[in-house]
C-alpha cells in the first residue's frame, strides 16, 4: 500500500554470481508472524525472505532485480521496509505491488523553516507519461503525492513524519530512487491513446478512401 512500516539495517550485503544475498536486522514488531517464502517490500521492491533467524531476515535480490532498482547500488545501510498488506488491514496510500518500474534520480532538495523537504526527482523515460500533478507515485516503497510536474521533472512534499520514518534522509543529490508508477493510471493513459490513434487512423483511412 505504499506505506512504510519502518527501516531496516542491513546487516551484510554479498555480491554472489547473479544474486545480491542481503541480512537485514528488522524491528521486533516487524517479525511477529513472518514465515520463509513471505513478500517484504524493501526499499519498495518485493522481495521473498530466504532465511530467519531472530530478527536477522534474508533476502535475495537477483540480476534482473539489480539492473531495474537501486538495490545494488545504495550508498547508505538502512532501508524502508513494508509487510505485506492482509485482509482487514487500513487500506491508505494507494494500491502497490512492489514492481519497481524503474528508477529516477534525484536532482534537487529543498527544505523550509518547519522541516518539510520538497524532493525533486526526474523520472525517464517511458515512466514520465504516466506521472501527473496530484497524481500517486511509490518512490522507495512511499506512497507519496506529485505536488508539480515539468516535463520529467517531478516535485515531492515530504512532511517531516516522513522523513522521520524513511531512508529519505539518508539520500544525496545524484543518487537513484525506486518508482513504480500507478497501475490504474498507466492503463488509463495506455488505453486512451490506443483509442485516439485508432480513431484517428480511421479518420485518415476514410479520407483516402473518399477524397473530396
Amino acid at each position: 500500500m505504499g506505506l512504510v512500516q519502518g527501516m531496516a539495517d542491513i546487516v551484510k550485503a554479498d555480491h554472489l554470481p547473479g544474486r545480491l544475498a542481503l541480512i537485514l536486522r528488522f524491528p521486533p514488531h516487524l517479525t511477529e508472524g513472518l514465515v520463509l517464502g513471505a513478500s517484504v517490500a524493501v526499499e519498495g521492491v518485493c522481495l521473498s525472505v530466504t532465511s530467519i533467524d531472530g530478527d536477522l531476515i534474508g533476502f535475495d535480490a537477483t540480476t534482473g532485480t539489480l539492473d531495474t532498482t537501486n538495490l545494488g547500488t545504495l550508498a547508505h545501510n538502512r532501508v524502508n521496509i513494508e509487510r505485506s498488506a492482509r485482509m482487514g488491514d487500513e487500506i491508505g496510500g494507494h494500491i502497490t505491488a512492489g514492481h519497481v518500474s524503474g528508477t529516477a534520480e534525484i536532482i534537487g532538495f529543498e527544505k523550509d523553516a518547519d522541516n518539510h523537504m520538497w524532493l525533486k526527482i526526474r523520472v525517464p523515460a517511458p515512466w514520465h507519461r504516466y506521472v501527473f500533478k496530484r497524481g500517486f507515485l511509490a518512490v522507495n516503497g512511499c506512497s507519496l503525492t506529485v505536488a508539480d510536474a515539468q516535463n520529467d521533472v517531478f516535485t515531492i512534499n515530504l512532511i517531516p513524519e516522513t522523513l522521520r520514518q524513511t531512508t529519505f534522509g539518508l539520500y544525496a543529490v545524484g543518487d537513484r530512487v525506486n518508482i513504480e508508477v500507478d497501475h490504474q493510471t498507466m492503463v488509463m493513459v495506455d488505453t486512451i491513446e490506443r483509442s485516439v490513434t485508432s480513431v484517428f487512423e480511421r479518420l485518415i483511412a476514410d479520407r483516402f478512401a473518399n477524397p473530396a
